[in-house]
Protein backbone atom coordinates (compact mmCIF):
# COMPACT_ATOMS: atom_id res chain seq x y z
CA UNK A 1 0.00 0.00 0.00
CA UNK A 2 1.62 3.34 -0.58
CA UNK A 3 2.19 5.56 1.92
CA UNK A 4 0.31 8.74 0.66
CA UNK A 5 -3.07 6.53 0.84
CA UNK A 6 -3.24 5.59 4.62
CA UNK A 7 -2.12 8.31 7.20
CA UNK A 8 -1.95 5.58 9.91
CA UNK A 9 1.27 4.03 8.33
CA UNK A 10 2.91 7.30 9.45
CA UNK A 11 2.37 7.37 13.11
CA UNK A 12 3.40 4.97 16.02
CA UNK A 13 1.38 2.49 18.08
CA UNK A 14 -1.88 3.54 19.42
CA UNK A 15 -2.46 3.73 23.21
CA UNK A 16 1.03 3.81 23.80
CA UNK A 17 1.86 6.63 26.77
CA UNK A 18 5.07 8.17 28.30
CA UNK A 19 5.89 6.03 31.66
CA UNK A 20 5.10 8.66 34.58
CA UNK A 21 8.21 10.19 35.93
CA UNK A 22 8.17 11.40 39.53
CA UNK A 23 9.84 15.54 38.65
CA UNK A 24 11.72 15.21 42.25
CA UNK A 25 13.97 12.65 41.31
CA UNK A 26 15.79 14.92 38.85
CA UNK A 27 16.32 17.62 41.69
CA UNK A 28 18.99 17.85 44.74
CA UNK A 29 18.65 19.92 47.98
CA UNK A 30 21.53 22.63 48.78
CA UNK A 31 21.35 24.09 52.16
CA UNK A 32 20.93 28.42 52.15
CA UNK A 33 23.74 29.57 54.51
CA UNK A 34 23.05 33.64 55.96
CA UNK A 35 26.16 35.82 56.43
CA UNK A 36 27.99 35.48 60.05
CA UNK A 37 25.67 39.19 60.72
CA UNK A 38 22.96 37.14 61.82
CA UNK A 39 22.93 34.71 64.61
CA UNK A 40 21.06 31.89 62.68
CA UNK A 41 23.37 30.93 59.80
CA UNK A 42 20.83 27.91 58.29
CA UNK A 43 18.51 30.11 56.37
CA UNK A 44 16.11 26.82 54.79
CA UNK A 45 16.85 24.92 52.00
CA UNK A 46 16.57 25.13 48.27
CA UNK A 47 16.36 22.51 45.29
CA UNK A 48 17.82 22.72 41.69
CA UNK A 49 17.58 20.10 39.09
CA UNK A 50 20.64 17.59 38.91
CA UNK A 51 23.90 18.32 36.53
CA UNK A 52 22.85 17.24 33.08
CA UNK A 53 25.24 17.90 29.96
CA UNK A 54 26.27 21.06 30.08
CA UNK A 55 23.67 22.22 32.49
CA UNK A 56 25.72 22.53 35.75
CA UNK A 57 23.59 22.93 39.12
CA UNK A 58 25.56 24.82 41.30
CA UNK A 59 25.50 27.48 37.87
CA UNK A 60 22.07 27.62 38.18
CA UNK A 61 22.15 28.56 41.97
CA UNK A 62 24.03 31.49 41.38
CA UNK A 63 22.59 34.52 41.74
CA UNK A 64 19.23 33.49 42.72
CA UNK A 65 17.49 35.14 45.81
CA UNK A 66 15.98 34.30 48.96
CA UNK A 67 13.19 36.01 51.11
CA UNK A 68 13.77 35.07 54.89
CA UNK A 69 12.05 36.82 57.68
CA UNK A 70 14.29 38.32 60.70
CA UNK A 71 12.77 36.67 63.37
CA UNK A 72 14.19 33.66 62.14
CA UNK A 73 17.52 34.64 61.35
CA UNK A 74 17.96 35.98 64.75
CA UNK A 75 17.14 33.05 66.91
CA UNK A 76 13.03 33.26 66.98
CA UNK A 77 12.94 37.06 67.98
CA UNK A 78 9.38 38.09 67.57
CA UNK A 79 9.81 41.45 67.94
CA UNK A 80 11.24 41.53 64.34
CA UNK A 81 9.10 39.68 62.80
CA UNK A 82 7.64 42.37 60.47
CA UNK A 83 11.34 42.35 58.78
CA UNK A 84 12.08 40.86 55.02
CA UNK A 85 15.89 39.81 54.83
CA UNK A 86 16.30 39.42 51.08
CA UNK A 87 19.72 37.28 50.46
CA UNK A 88 21.28 36.62 46.92
CA UNK A 89 23.61 33.30 46.14
CA UNK A 90 27.12 34.06 45.77
CA UNK A 91 28.83 30.80 45.76
CA UNK A 92 28.52 27.25 45.76
CA UNK A 93 30.37 25.20 48.03
CA UNK A 94 29.79 21.63 48.03
CA UNK A 95 25.52 21.81 49.35
CA UNK A 96 25.90 24.90 50.87
CA UNK A 97 25.07 28.28 49.17
CA UNK A 98 26.99 30.93 50.58
CA UNK A 99 24.84 34.41 50.16
CA UNK A 100 25.13 38.00 50.97
CA UNK A 101 22.96 40.65 51.34
CA UNK A 102 20.45 41.73 48.63
CA UNK A 103 17.74 44.00 50.69
CA UNK A 104 15.89 44.35 52.87
CA UNK A 105 11.46 45.18 52.71
CA UNK A 106 8.56 45.45 55.69
CA UNK A 107 5.82 43.13 55.63
CA UNK A 108 2.76 44.57 54.32
CA UNK A 109 0.93 44.45 57.64
CA UNK A 110 2.95 46.17 59.41
CA UNK A 111 2.85 49.05 57.04
CA UNK A 112 -0.75 48.80 56.98
CA UNK A 113 -1.17 49.31 60.70
CA UNK A 114 0.79 52.65 60.58
CA UNK A 115 -1.10 54.69 58.58
CA UNK A 116 -3.54 55.79 59.87
CA UNK A 117 -5.90 59.68 59.92
CA UNK A 118 -5.09 62.72 61.21
CA UNK A 119 -1.34 62.73 61.20
CA UNK A 120 1.51 63.39 58.40
CA UNK A 121 3.62 60.91 56.90
CA UNK A 122 7.23 61.78 56.21
CA UNK A 123 9.43 59.08 53.48
CA UNK A 124 12.87 60.04 52.03
CA UNK A 125 15.24 57.91 50.33
CA UNK A 126 18.68 58.47 49.38
CA UNK A 127 21.51 56.65 47.23
CA UNK A 128 24.35 56.05 49.22
CA UNK A 129 27.87 53.90 48.28
CA UNK A 130 29.30 51.76 51.25
CA UNK A 131 33.38 52.15 52.01
CA UNK A 132 33.52 48.24 50.72
CA UNK A 133 32.15 49.58 47.16
CA UNK A 134 28.32 48.75 47.95
CA UNK A 135 25.87 50.97 46.39
CA UNK A 136 22.69 51.56 48.31
CA UNK A 137 19.10 52.96 48.26
CA UNK A 138 17.49 53.21 51.63
CA UNK A 139 14.12 54.55 52.36
CA UNK A 140 12.75 55.83 55.65
CA UNK A 141 9.18 56.68 56.73
CA UNK A 142 8.11 57.94 59.54
CA UNK A 143 5.05 60.07 61.11
CA UNK A 144 4.25 62.99 63.02
CA UNK A 145 2.94 62.37 66.60
CA UNK A 146 0.43 64.47 68.78
CA UNK A 147 2.21 66.95 71.06
CA UNK A 148 1.33 66.88 74.84
CA UNK A 149 -0.81 69.74 75.05
CA UNK A 150 -3.43 68.35 72.44
CA UNK A 151 -6.80 67.14 72.42
CA UNK A 152 -8.00 63.34 71.85
CA UNK A 153 -9.67 64.82 68.37
CA UNK A 154 -6.89 67.59 67.30
CA UNK A 155 -4.94 66.55 64.10
CA UNK A 156 -0.77 66.33 63.98
CA UNK A 157 -0.84 67.53 60.61
CA UNK A 158 2.93 68.94 59.69
CA UNK A 159 3.26 72.05 57.48
CA UNK A 160 4.78 71.73 54.36
CA UNK A 161 8.24 73.94 55.50
CA UNK A 162 8.66 71.29 58.61
CA UNK A 163 8.05 67.96 56.04
CA UNK A 164 10.97 69.35 53.80
CA UNK A 165 12.93 70.46 56.86
CA UNK A 166 12.52 66.70 58.24
CA UNK A 167 13.46 65.19 55.00
CA UNK A 168 16.68 67.06 54.76
CA UNK A 169 17.65 66.19 58.26
CA UNK A 170 16.80 62.04 57.44
CA UNK A 171 19.25 62.77 54.46
CA UNK A 172 21.52 63.79 56.43
CA UNK A 173 21.66 60.90 59.21
CA UNK A 174 21.56 58.28 56.32
CA UNK A 175 24.44 59.48 54.58
CA UNK A 176 26.30 60.47 57.69
CA UNK A 177 25.51 56.36 58.77
CA UNK A 178 25.85 54.50 55.41
CA UNK A 179 28.94 56.66 53.94
CA UNK A 180 31.16 55.90 57.20
CA UNK A 181 30.93 51.69 57.10
CA UNK A 182 31.23 48.34 55.07
CA UNK A 183 28.10 46.43 54.56
CA UNK A 184 28.25 44.01 57.41
CA UNK A 185 28.51 47.34 59.71
CA UNK A 186 25.52 49.08 57.92
CA UNK A 187 22.86 45.52 57.71
CA UNK A 188 24.08 45.36 61.35
CA UNK A 189 22.73 48.72 62.00
CA UNK A 190 19.55 48.04 60.18
CA UNK A 191 18.66 44.55 61.75
CA UNK A 192 19.26 45.98 65.50
CA UNK A 193 16.78 46.23 67.88
CA UNK A 194 16.07 48.85 68.68
CA UNK A 195 17.36 50.14 65.19
CA UNK A 196 20.35 52.77 65.88
CA UNK A 197 19.44 54.98 62.67
CA UNK A 198 15.89 55.26 63.27
CA UNK A 199 16.31 56.15 66.60
CA UNK A 200 18.78 59.47 65.97
CA UNK A 201 16.38 60.42 63.21
CA UNK A 202 13.50 60.37 66.21
CA UNK A 203 15.54 62.42 68.61
CA UNK A 204 17.33 64.90 66.01
CA UNK A 205 14.16 65.65 64.19
CA UNK A 206 12.34 66.35 67.83
CA UNK A 207 13.07 70.11 67.64
CA UNK A 208 11.27 70.53 64.46
CA UNK A 209 7.91 68.48 65.06
CA UNK A 210 7.62 65.41 67.06
CA UNK A 211 7.71 61.74 65.18
CA UNK A 212 6.68 58.58 65.88
CA UNK A 213 6.93 55.07 64.42
CA UNK A 214 10.02 56.11 62.21
CA UNK A 215 11.54 52.82 60.47
CA UNK A 216 13.89 52.29 57.40
CA UNK A 217 11.50 51.08 55.18
CA UNK A 218 13.44 49.52 52.35
CA UNK A 219 16.92 49.21 51.40
CA UNK A 220 17.92 47.96 47.52
CA UNK A 221 21.33 46.74 46.37
CA UNK A 222 21.96 48.73 43.13
CA UNK A 223 25.38 48.37 42.55
CA UNK A 224 28.33 45.51 43.94
CA UNK A 225 31.94 45.33 43.79
CA UNK A 226 33.45 42.26 41.63
CA UNK A 227 32.96 39.28 43.43
CA UNK A 228 36.04 38.38 45.95
CA UNK A 229 35.91 34.90 47.56
CA UNK A 230 38.15 35.88 50.16
CA UNK A 231 35.40 38.57 51.45
CA UNK A 232 32.78 36.47 51.13
CA UNK A 233 34.55 34.32 53.21
CA UNK A 234 35.42 36.48 55.80
CA UNK A 235 31.39 37.74 55.85
CA UNK A 236 30.70 34.15 56.69
CA UNK A 237 33.38 34.17 59.63
CA UNK A 238 35.70 31.23 57.67
CA UNK A 239 39.08 31.56 55.63
CA UNK A 240 39.24 31.31 52.28
CA UNK A 241 42.36 28.46 52.91
CA UNK A 242 40.99 26.85 55.65
CA UNK A 243 41.35 22.96 55.54
CA UNK A 244 38.92 20.83 57.65
CA UNK A 245 41.37 19.99 60.73
CA UNK A 246 39.06 16.88 61.33
CA UNK A 247 38.01 15.51 64.98
CA UNK A 248 39.82 14.26 67.58
CA UNK A 249 39.67 10.40 67.71
CA UNK A 250 38.84 8.83 70.69
CA UNK A 251 40.56 5.77 71.55
CA UNK A 252 38.72 4.19 73.91
CA UNK A 253 35.06 4.80 71.58
CA UNK A 254 37.30 3.48 69.19
CA UNK A 255 37.88 0.50 70.27
CA UNK A 256 34.79 -0.77 71.91
CA UNK A 257 33.91 0.37 68.36
CA UNK A 258 35.88 -2.02 66.88
CA UNK A 259 34.85 -5.18 70.02
CA UNK A 260 31.08 -4.52 69.00
CA UNK A 261 31.79 -5.47 65.37
CA UNK A 262 34.70 -8.29 65.87
CA UNK A 263 31.56 -10.32 64.63
CA UNK A 264 30.71 -8.98 61.48
CA UNK A 265 33.46 -11.33 59.71
CA UNK A 266 35.86 -8.22 59.03
CA UNK A 267 33.16 -6.43 57.24
CA UNK A 268 32.81 -2.64 59.14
Amino acid sequence: MTVGKNKRLTKGKKGLKKKAQDPFARKELYDIKAPSIFSNRAAGKTIVNKTAGTKISSDELKGRVFEVNLADLNGGDESQSYRKIRLIAEDIQGTNILTTFHGMDITRDKLNSLIKKWQTLIEAYVDVRTTDGYTLRIFAIGFTKKQANQGAKSTSYAQAGKVRSIRKRMFEILIDHASKCDLKELVGKFTSSPESIAEEILKKCESIYPLQNVFIRKVKVLKKPNFDLTKLMELHGTSAGAEDAGVILDKISAENTVKALAGSGGRL
